[in-house]
């Protein structure tokens, strides 16, 4: 189980990803629900009572992907996405 701290934390990062996504909600809102999907599928896995790592890792990899294409029209969003990557990767599952 995650302690409160790392929880906090992971919500922080949520909280500044879905602010990025709102401006890529503008013009491509079936991506910008994609990621969100898998962010909030990884911290979901991340912090529940009985986590599966192996779930955790493929939510994180679906991260990591869909933001892919989009280091040059929203760098900021892919730098968001990959620190919530990593925390998420650092919790130590």
């Amino acid at each position: 189980m995650v302690d409160e701290e790392k929880k906090a934390k992971l919500e922080q990062h949520l909280a500044t990803l879905r602010t990025e996504l709102d401006a890529l909600a503008r013009t491509d809102p079936d991506r910008a629900k994609t990621i969100a999907g898998f962010a909030e599928l990884s911290a979901h896995e991340a912090t529940a009572p009985h986590p599966r790592p192996e779930l955790l890792a493929l939510s994180v990899t679906g991260l990591r992907k869909s933001v892919q294409d989009y280091e040059d029209t929203h760098p900021r969003l892919v730098e968001l996405a990959g620190a919530l990557s990593a925390a998420l990767s650092n919790i130590g599952l």
